[in-house]
């Protein structure tokens, strides 16, 4: 009798063990979502194109908002970022499809036909659509005045605006290319290669300061969102952590820094002044350059160029109304700071000015992102390092981050105002003025940063210029296909 109820245990216990090995394996077998996957291999991968907009590898460049983007959620996943750059829009269509990435994250648009196909996050920021041409050459007005060679990027957003003109305008034809990007796009419009072409408008704005001789024509779109897109066929899990990464960026006042950093100071645009600009670089920058080169220290000799042309247009003779004078201009006593003797002396107005840059940024508090420490030292340089922490305090008391440039740009222009500036400790300043100086400089840093000048620049921007001048300029038919449909 005890050996039979012995041997029911034995039973009994084995059928548990079989049943719970069952449970198991079909846990086990259950596929984990892909947020899990992307944990699991420590890993996301993110697909994006080649370009200023998105990623861009360089010792002298600044990250693209892209990169930067995909590099914050990366750390907010706890995983690695491995970037896949390609150099066409449907290659990379094909790679997301395939499941070769996890995210495109490239500046596209949302569109309807997009949408059918992908899933898109949330917007972070908005471009419109513009049809621009060569300064010099007869404006097109509307649509049928399109006679020449229009040029656009195969797979984008672009396309999808011409397929849907041409039903109104039977008429309208154009080419595609899958060899280029919207950069190179402009510079073949300038060699006169090609008549038109489309560009997102931020596009359009950054290349200004390089090429001052594209002209919009008109404007094909209304503003349209910018997202990441993933993938239709896949669960919910790597959507709802770009909902909550974005949500975050967004309640935190990040994306309104990153918008700053990369867009704030390149809509506005002056011709005459741009034109003057690329001009004084390729005569008078060469006079000086081995002294910004040589007295830069930890800044870029590019930042030091930039505010020096900001100040005198690289005149050493230069004279204000208030009696700052030199390539640099300086007063007469952050000259005695400095060390300046002579103020009309290139190499001594060029040393002293870098020497008080180099001031200004060690005295700025540590809270203030590196990214963003060099606009604050310039806005103290303009109005003084007394006006700036006037405008972080007063930031401070509205609620407003004083560490943000985004933020002390909307304070700034309070310092003209006598229901603030009363309150201050330094009183009045010009605090529009000090916006306007520190956008120009940044602009100009910008030109002198993607400017392929030879005979101009040092030789890491020549590295650059030697790539992008290998880049063949004629399109071969063969990358061409006329949209006659």
């Amino acid at each position: 009798m005890l050996a039979h109820n012995s041997n029911n245990l034995v039973g009994r216990v084995a059928v548990v063990t079989i049943l719970l090995l069952m449970l198991i394996g079909c846990q086990e077998s259950e596929p984990k979502s892909h947020f899990e996957q992307i944990k699991q291999r420590k890993t996301i991968t993110v697909g994006t194109l080649y370009g200023p907009a998105s990623y861009f590898s360089s010792d002298i460049t600044s990250s693209a908002i892209e990169q930067e983007l995909a590099n914050l959620f990366a750390q907010r996943l706890g995983v690695e970022l491995e970037v896949v750059a390609s150099s066409d829009l449907p290659s990379l269509f094909l790679m997301l499809e395939n499941k070769q990435v996890d995210i495109l994250a490239t500046g596209l648009s949302v569109t309807d036909q997009r949408l059918a196909k992908m899933r898109f996050g949330p917007p972070y920021y908005h471009v419109t659509q513009q049809l621009v041409y060569k300064q010099g050459k007869k404006r097109p007005r509307e649509i049928a005045d399109l006679t020449g060679n229009l040029t656009v990027i195969d797979g984008s957003s672009h396309l999808e605006t011409l397929k849907k003109l041409k039903l109104e305008h039977p008429q309208l034809n154009w080419h595609t290319t899958t060899l280029y990007d919207p950069d190179q796009l402009l510079k073949m419009l300038i060699d006169e290669k090609i008549d038109y072409t489309v560009v997102d408008s931020t596009v359009l704005a950054r290349n200004r300061r390089r090429y001052p001789d594209i002209s919009l024509a008109m404007t094909l779109s209304k503003p349209q969102p910018i997202a990441w897109v993933i993938s239709n066929n896949t669960d919910d899990s790597l959507y709802g952590e770009i909902i909550d990464f974005f949500g975050q960026i967004q309640s935190d006042g990040l994306m309104v820094q990153l918008e700053e950093k990369y867009f704030g100071h390149v809509q506005r645009f002056d011709y005459v002044d741009t034109r003057a600009f690329i001009k004084a670089v390729s005569k008078t920058l060469p006079k000086y350059q081995l002294l910004f080169e040589q007295y830069a220290g930890n800044l870029s000799w590019l930042q030091l160029a930039a505010t020096s042309y900001q100040e005198s247009h690289w005149d050493p003779r230069a004279k204000s109304p208030t009696g700052v004078r030199g390539m640099m201009m300086l007063t007469l006593p952050t000259a005695k700071q400095v060390g300046v003797t002579s103020r009309l002396n290139p190499e001594q107005s060029i040393r002293g000015g870098a020497l008080y840059l180099r001031q200004l940024l060690d005295r700025l508090p540590e809270t203030i992102a590196k990214d963003q420490q060099f606009w604050f030292a310039l806005a103290a340089y303009n109005l003084g390092f007394g006006h700036l922490m006037d405008a972080r305090k007063l930031a401070k008391k509205m609620n407003k981050n004083p560490n943000s440039w985004a933020s002390i740009k909307q304070i700034l222009p309070l310092l003209e105002k006598s229901k603030y500036y009363k309150k201050t400790r330094h009183g009045f300043a010009r605090g529009r003025e000090a916006i306007h100086y520190v956008d120009s400089i940044r602009r100009y840093y910008q030109t002198l940063e993607s400017l392929s000048l030879r005979s101009v620049l040092s030789p890491k921007i020549l590295e650059l210029a030697a790539a992008e001048d290998s880049v063949p300029h004629p399109i071969p038919q063969s990358a061409i296909e006329l949209q006659l449909n």
